[in-house]
Order: C-alpha cells, then structure tokens, then sequence
C-alpha cells in the first residue's frame, strides 16, 4: 500500500496541527513541561523590556524556547522507552538520564544568555 503525503499549504497546515497536538500532550501530562511554560510566559515579555537590541531579544526568547524543545524531545523519548517495556533495563534508563541531561544542559544555556544580557545591560 502507497500512503502519499499532502504538499504544498495543505502540508503545512497539517504539519502545524500535529505540533499544537504534540504541544497540548506535552502540558497536560508532563507537570515539567508546565512548570517551564509558566516560567517562560512572564520572562518573554520581560526580554522585551531587558533586551537592547533585537540580536539580545532573539537569543533570550531562543533560549526560553530552547527549554521547551529539550522537554519535547526529553518527553518523547521517555515515551518511547516506556512504551518499549516496563523493566529496568541499563540503556532504558541511560537514555532518561541523557534525555534528562539535554534539558539541564539547556537550562544552563538560558541562565547563561539571560546573565550575559543582564550583565551588559545594567553592569557594563
């Protein structure tokens, strides 16, 4: 059987109701996802008053997006470890673990770029 995909408007447009499916799944079963949506909505309108230039204002809503992709990947892939058994198993719980550490890692990245612009901006 031949499955052929849309193109053109009618692929994006399917394309983005998959992703705001994806996103929904994600808040309403990972409380981590939540958290970090609730952390990201107030400081997205705060880059707006912190940043000085537009180069500033990308990289700080980048790295609060940045957060939320490392959560959506952390979450799929705990999904599919979980899916693929419920014993422990020593490359099941590596793969958490790495997933676990992509989304500290990108934490560490937004503290970074949030410090760097507030440092240039109120210390410099």
């Amino acid at each position: 059987m031949i499955v052929t995909k849309s193109t053109g408007l009618a692929r994006f447009y399917h394309a983005t109701r998959y992703s705001i499916k994806g996103i929904r799944a994600a808040y309403a079963s990972e409380p981590a996802f939540r958290y970090e949506v609730w952390i990201a909505a107030p400081m997205t309108p705060l880059a707006f008053l912190l940043a000085e230039t537009g180069l500033q204002l990308g990289l700080l809503i980048a790295a609060l997006l940045l957060v939320l992709m490392m959560e959506l990947l952390n979450t799929a892939i705990e999904a599919i470890v979980d899916r693929a058994g419920t014993e422990f198993h020593q490359l099941a719980g590596l793969a958490k673990d790495l997933g676990s550490a992509t989304v500290f890692l990108s934490l560490l990245i937004t503290a970074a770029i949030w410090g760097g612009v507030i440092w240039d901006n109120f210390f410099s």
